[in-house]
Parts: structure tokens; sequence; C-alpha cells
């Protein structure tokens, strides 16, 4: 199990080389991974943690997150409506909110308790059928209507590239969107190409097996 610790600070070195120009969080992405296989990385400290089920999430953080309060869960799956009102429960960050039936679902979240949450927009900047996302012409208005109509807080735009071309050029577009916003933080990037997602300033990187090891 030590070497889960070990191969999340050789990304931490891999990050750290790259001179970043913003602090990079690493989520750890830890989806059908039991707590107990997790567990050393909390024990060293580490508070980012993605999923991409709710109920799944629910079950498994639930408690731990009660005794530490530092660990911050974050959503980075397809969020489904019929399901927000539980991610809005357990989650502190969601990464994907694409629509504007998600936006009011979770401002009348915020406004019947007192948590305030983290937002990323997700926008498909591949333009791909299969993905969900804002598409890039409606990112603008999509913001204005999350922030202004329903208060919520975005910290940034989120984006996962066409699988088989290179990312760069997605992730130097995200950004480039993202500093017109004028918003100061980007989640780009998984375990195959976290370094280029660095390189356009993404301070939000997901990484799951290059950490946990592969899936079954």
């Amino acid at each position: 199990m030590t070497n889960i610790v070990e191969s999340f600070k050789k990304i931490q070195l891999n990050i750290s080389n790259l001179k970043p120009k913003k602090k990079v969080n690493i989520v750890a992405i830890s989806k059908t991974f039991p707590l107990e296989h997790i567990k050393p990385l909390i024990d060293f400290g580490h508070s980012h943690f993605g999923e991409n089920k709710v109920q799944e999430a629910s079950s498994k953080w639930s408690t731990i997150k009660k005794h530490n309060s530092n660990l911050k869960l974050h959503m980075v799956g397809r969020m489904q409506s019929n399901k927000a009102k539980d991610a809005f429960e357990i989650f502190d960050f969601i990464h994907s909110l694409d629509s504007q039936k998600l936006a009011d679902i979770f401002s009348k979240c915020e406004k019947n308790s007192n948590k305030k949450i983290n937002y990323f927009i997700q926008v498909n900047v591949g333009n791909e059928l299969q993905k969900s996302g804002i598409p890039i012409d409606q990112v603008d208005s999509f913001y204005n209507y999350c922030t202004k109509e329903n208060n919520l807080n975005i910290l940034g735009l989120m984006t996962l590239p066409p699988n088989d071309q290179n990312p760069s050029k997605y992730f130097k577009v995200l950004n480039e969107i993202n500093s017109s916003l004028e918003l100061n933080d980007l989640s780009m990037g998984m375990s195959s190409d976290y370094e280029e997602a660095v390189n356009f300033n993404s301070t939000y990187v997901r990484i799951g097996s290059s950490i946990f090891g592969s899936r079954d």
C-alpha cells in the first residue's frame, strides 16, 4: 500500500518540475476502490479525492468525512439531475456542471441550507456528440446564468479532450476561454495527459490509475 503514497509523491514531483504558475491540486480519483485501498493516501495527509457515482461516494465517504473535516470530495462524473440533491450533500466540488436545470437545482439546495460548494462548468471542447458539456459558443451566457441568476461559486472550466487526438490544443482553447472570463482555476488533465494540462495552467488535475493502479 505504501506504493500508492510513492506514486502520489512521484506525480507531485513531476508537477513541481514543470514550474507551474499557480498551485496545482491533485484530485486522487478513488472511484471503484474501497476505502482501505485509499486510506494510506488519507493517512499521508492528502485531502482531495474524486468519485463519479453519487451513491458510491455517499456510502464510502459519509462517515470518514464527518471525522475528518479536511477531506474534500470532488464529483468528476456525468451529473444526472435526479442525483443532484444527494450529490450536494456529500460533495464539496462539482466538476461537471453542464445545464441550466442542474444550476437551478444546486442554487435551490444552497438556498435551503447553509452550505456553499464549488463548481466547474464542463465544456465540450471537441464538440463530441457522445460527451456532455456546454458548447464553446454558449460558455459565456451559461457562466453568466450560473453566477448572476443562481449565485453559484464557479471556480473555472473543466474539459475532457477527445481520446484520439493531441490534448494540448484543447487545453489551450479552454485556458483561453477561462482567461477571458477572468476565472482562476481550471480542471484539466488525467493520468495520461496531466503534464500537458499543467503547461496550460490547469490547477486541478484528476489522477486515478497513476496513483491507485489499474481498475479491475
